[in-house]
């Protein structure tokens, strides 16, 4: 169904306050942050901020819980976080950072962080970039898992063998807003990810929610990625993916 001038205005609109874009920034972590948290976080009035999120909720681009008292509100899904990604990739504007410490939280989050729950920064593209010289991944007519890339992800990041049933894509191209490139998104990018952190390869930085750490051992997955061209011939392709998650 082709998509109005007028309903892309009003999305537009509801981002236009700058209040609101720091809400959405905040909430590329991934996790579930309480109406309060969100307003001590951005600087404004309890009763500011509730306004705000109900506009964001109206939007689609957030979804609200709510546990006894206590309002949670959390992105709506990976399309919502990479919808902001790509803003900020579009955007193009770097802010000077005032402080060392902002500086080096900026060079954090430069280098990797969580695009709501995929890898996404410096090491995010290099991961991307290691799959497809593997084999893992095949960009052509589309970003697809070949049949190798299928075998490696169910063998090294224990994905099933049949993925659950979802309307996410297995694997999609998404827009790096720090690198101007594609990092991996989707099904199998959420999916690396949470193996990464569960054996090690990357871990979480106290200093900022989204600023993940590649240690040495981290090291293997970008070889292990590359090493999935051992086999030679062209590799069939399994799951098609869609740009700009």
């Amino acid at each position: 169904m082709p998509v109005s001038a007028a309903s892309i205005a009003r999305f537009a609109a509801v981002l236009a306050d700058r209040s609101r874009v720091e809400v959405c920034l905040a909430l590329l972590d991934g996790r579930a942050w309480t109406a309060a948290e969100l307003a001590r976080h951005v600087g404004i009035a309890r009763s500011t901020a509730s306004e705000h999120l109900t506009a964001l909720v109206k939007a689609g681009l957030l979804v609200e819980r709510r546990q006894g008292r206590a309002r949670y509100l959390q992105l709506a899904g990976p399309e919502a976080a990479a919808a902001i990604e790509a803003l900020g990739a579009a955007v193009g504007e770097r802010v000077q950072p005032t402080s060392l410490r902002t500086a080096r939280a900026d060079a954090a989050l430069a280098e990797a962080r969580t695009c709501y729950d995929h890898l996404a920064g410096r090491q995010g593209v290099a991961v991307h970039d290691a799959l497809l010289a593997g084999g893992l991944l095949s960009d052509r007519g589309g970003l697809a898992v070949t049949a190798r890339g299928r075998r490696w992800f169910v063998e090294v990041c224990g994905v099933p063998d049949e993925p659950p049933n979802s309307r996410r894509p297995l694997v999609r191209e998404c827009l790096d807003w720090t690198e101007r490139r594609s990092h991996l998104g989707g099904f199998l990018g959420a999916a690396l990810l949470r193996h990464a952190l569960t054996v090690g390869w990357v871990t979480t930085v106290a200093a900022h929610p989204r600023a993940l750490r590649v240690t040495t051992a981290g090291e293997e997955l970008l070889a292990a990625c590359s090493g999935g061209a051992a086999s030679a011939g062209q590799p069939d392709q399994v799951g098609h993916g869609q740009p700009g998650e």
